[in-house]
């Protein structure tokens, strides 16, 4: 039944400034078909939102549903244990008002299978775009033991551009939308350093040919300045971490429109709860790179690089609960204003994953993705992590 929500205080996700008394009309397909102020005179079922502040529904570009932030087990995962996993974290989100997240990496293609079921109509809530299983070097970031067995890898292990374009082409015949190549090491491997340089510029160029002449994007795990570069060059969409992202690279960033996606808050976790409760490597590579890395996000922000909340759920003591409106304070603490810090999850967010004809602001022809809260985000990006929040879904009330 079409149904129109009324008495609203609209921040539609893209203008600097609240709508008040706002009206959205809704149709039974969850899509937005009128909007305006005051009440409309129509014969629409009206729900009265009584002054509440209304906001597009939290993305999250980043997260890893097959993981589980408290018992951060990595390897040797079955299938099963993965979806179960996943199916849980979903919901997790989904509650938390994140309605929509680009997954950056699943063993056994378990995103992409999932995100199957939500287009077949089988899966509701929180929606996906799919990376399936990211691309790494043998022994890289990512080279992580699956199955009970062992015998698969959480990766593709591709050591030659040949190896990553049928790795490539693999994930683009299960379905993703997202190729996710790891170009560094990372806080989580044992076996390496963030700044160590993994895949090369060519094997991360043939990556970005082969997605973009198929409608993918590609997401680099980059934490290293040289693999930062090398991922630049080869023409990625994203940049993943970017912990030593310097002021040329930021300004390369802005100039074309490559998104940063910082993940703070997997350090920020790690930094205030890991100490004995994970191995000591992670502690010390974490230690390591922190100042940095909040110094060096701060420079990209002030720059007007385009920053995408992502961050990177799952990760040791990365809650999908509240990491999403973590992340939101955290680059709010590093000198930006509320609205700035929301384009990363809504406008910002839907251009990076490809779905702002339906996603990323309220507005006509848009699906009805949104949040009501007590009082106005714009003026404290505290008030989105309100506990109480009404959410709803394609217009329909998810809590």
């Amino acid at each position: 039944m079409t149904k129109t929500f009324i008495h609203l205080n609209l921040f539609n996700g893209v203008d600097n400034k609240i709508y008040e008394d706002s009206y959205l009309t809704v149709d039974d397909n969850g899509k937005i078909v009128a909007k305006g102020t005051g009440v409309p005179k129509d014969s629409t079922a009206k729900v009265d939102l009584q002054g509440k502040y209304v906001m597009p529904g939290l993305i999250n570009a980043h997260t890893h549903i097959m993981m589980n932030p408290q018992t951060n087990k990595l390897e040797f995962l079955s299938e099963a244990e993965v979806t179960f996993t996943a199916l849980k974290n979903l919901d997790t989100l989904l509650h938390a008002g994140v309605t929509y997240i680009r997954d950056c990496g699943c063993p056994f293609d378990v995103d992409i299978k999932l995100k199957r079921l939500q287009e077949a109509g089988q899966l509701g809530g929180t929606e996906i775009v799919a990376s399936g299983r990211p691309m790494t070097m043998t022994g890289g970031h990512g080279d992580f033991k699956e199955g009970l067995d062992g015998n698969v890898t959480w990766g593709h292990l591709v050591d030659s551009p040949d190896e990553m374009r049928k790795a490539v082409r693999q994930e683009f015949k299960m379905g993703a939308k997202n190729i996710k190549v790891m170009a560094t090491g990372g806080v989580m491997s044992s076996t390496d350093q963030v700044d160590d340089t993994e895949l090369t510029e060519n094997e991360i160029h043939v990556a970005v040919q082969e997605a973009h002449t198929k409608h993918m994007t590609v997401a680099s795990h980059a934490q290293g300045n040289n693999g930062i570069q090398i991922s630049l060059d080869a023409g990625v969409d994203s940049i993943e971490h970017g912990i030593y992202v310097d002021e040329k690279q930021a300004d390369f960033m802005r100039e074309h429109n490559v998104f940063l996606v910082p993940t703070l808050n997997a350090c920020a976790g790690i930094d205030k709860y890991g100490v004995g409760k994970i191995p000591d490597y992670m502690i010390k590579k974490n230690d390591l790179v922190k100042k940095d890395f909040f110094q060096n996000i701060g420079m990209a922000l002030k720059k007007g690089v385009k920053v995408v909340v992502g961050t990177d759920a799952g990760t040791p003591f990365n809650s999908f609960e509240t990491g999403t409106t973590d992340e939101l304070e955290l680059i709010v603490g590093l000198g930006v204003s509320p609205y700035q810090a929301l384009l990363g999850t809504t406008q910002y967010a839907a251009e990076l994953l490809g779905i702002t004809d339906n996603y990323g602001s309220l507005d006509v022809g848009k699906v009805a993705d949104f949040l009501a809260l007590d009082k106005n985000p714009l003026e404290d990006i505290k008030l989105v992590s309100q506990p109480d929040k009404a959410i709803y879904k394609k217009g329909v009330l998810v809590k």
